[in-house]
């Protein structure tokens, strides 16, 4: 992914990132103009930590639906093994009756939480864009680099300078982006934010830029003040932090380092360890309950192996983002907890009852449809339980299989139900 000075472009993220983008720089605007901090550190911590607090209506009703979806899950797995082994299409659609009915039992949707995630998403990437290009977002931070960015651009044959200096250094997260073969003063700002200490001082170093070397100088003295958080350079990767630091004999530095991967791993598994587990039956095959099992343990991992390499910055984020999440979910669980379980169903079917109406349907239009159809499933075994079949009888019942058996646990299920809702 290229780190861009420009504002993000692509539909919907870009009209989401640039509200972010607007409440990221006010954040570091008034951290300056009251308290005198210019910190990107801390400016992306209480950014993560606003935009959390502005989901969490969002995340209060994935987790209700989380605890419901437990309550309800080994009634949906029960009918899921009672149809495992009859794929024909009547078997298959009194399956999907069933599964219905529970669902409307408990007045949710099949689709659960899939809306709130979908409002999520784009939120969370755009919020990853603002601060993985801030720059782009934090006017402040950008103005730095104007004088500096004039000078160089004014330097004959600078794009292939700087392109040789992106080689050299590997640099690779960033790229040039030309304009008639020239590289954009916005390109060339990406490649100066993504600079570590040392690079900065192998950039002041080109014999090309030697001219204004000083003003170079000043501005990485200015960004990094910006930059450092608990001593650490947000825009160095904490490998080349650990590296650098066990040279020097720093060796407090190098533990700092190794604390953002951790802490990122910490975090992450303890939001998972908070998250309420829907119930998945006693099967120790169950495929589902395995990969569930196998990402929850994975993705801290892989979070804290992708921060080594990534910049300190989006550790931070990540890390932040966790906290808040972990304590969110404590307070949501807590309160979710006390929540009446009764009640809590029926402010869902009056909610549905509203949707409905509002569809211009009537309000027990879908439960009507849904006890219709059983109702027309107990009219079809009435009918084959008094047929006369001539099949082979086991001590007066119906052969296991035979079409009277399975007429039977028809109408088994249909008085069952009646009894439910007595």
């Amino acid at each position: 992914m290229f780190i861009l000075a420009t504002k993000s472009s692509v539909p919907i993220l870009g009209q989401v990132a640039y509200i972010l983008g607007w409440l990221m720089d006010g954040i570091f605007k008034v951290l300056d103009g009251l308290f005198g901090i210019e910190n990107i550190g801390l400016c992306i911590i209480i950014f993560t930590l606003i935009v959390y607090l502005l989901m969490t209506p969002l995340q209060i009703k994935q987790q209700k639906f989380s605890k419901m979806s437990a309550v309800m899950n080994p009634e949906l797995q029960a009918i899921q093994k009672k149809y495992k082994e009859r794929r024909d299409q009547a078997s298959i659609q009194k399956m999907q009756e069933e599964t219905a009915m529970v669902y409307q039992k408990y007045g949710v949707s099949p689709t659960g939480s899939c809306l709130q995630l979908l409002i999520q998403m784009p939120i969370l990437l755009s919020l990853y864009q603002v601060i993985y290009r801030v720059p782009a977002y934090v006017s402040s931070v950008k103005n730095i680099f104007t004088d500096v960015v004039n000078r160089i651009v004014n330097v004959n044959g600078y794009t292939d300078v700087i392109q040789k200096f992106l080689e050299d250094e590997k640099i690779n997260q960033v790229s040039l982006v030309l304009d008639n073969g020239m590289a954009t003063k916005e390109s060339v700002i990406d490649v100066l934010y993504k600079l570590s200490p040392s690079q900065w001082q192998e950039f002041a170093d080109i014999s090309k830029f030697s001219a204004f070397s000083g003003t170079i100088d000043q501005t990485a003295e200015k960004l990094s003040k910006m930059q450092y958080f608990l001593g650490l350079n947000i825009a160095d990767a904490p490998l080349s932090i650990i590296k650098d630091a066990l040279t020097a004999g720093s060796i407090l530095l190098a533990v700092g380092a190794v604390m953002v991967p951790l802490l990122a791993w910490f975090t992450q598994w303890l939001n998972y360890r908070l998250m309420p587990q829907a119930s998945m039956g006693n099967d120790e095959n169950n495929n589902m309950a395995n990969t569930m099992k196998t990402m929850n343990n994975f993705m801290p991992v892989f979070s804290a192996f992708m921060c080594f390499t990534f910049q300190v910055g989006i550790g931070i984020y990540w890390v932040a983002g966790a906290v808040i999440r972990s304590l969110q979910m404590l307070l949501i669980n807590h309160y979710i907890g006390k929540v009446d379980m009764d009640e809590l169903i029926k402010k869902n079917m009056e909610k549905a009852a509203k949707k409905r109406e509002k569809s211009g349907l009537p309000p027990n239009k879908i439960t009507s449809q849904a006890h219709q159809n059983v109702r027309n499933i107990s009219r079809n075994a009435e009918s084959l339980a008094n047929k006369k079949v001539n099949l082979p009888q086991n001590n007066g019942q119906p052969t296991p299989g035979s079409i009277a058996d399975r007429a039977n646990l028809v109408k088994q299920f249909e008085e069952k139900n009646k009894r439910k809702n007595r």
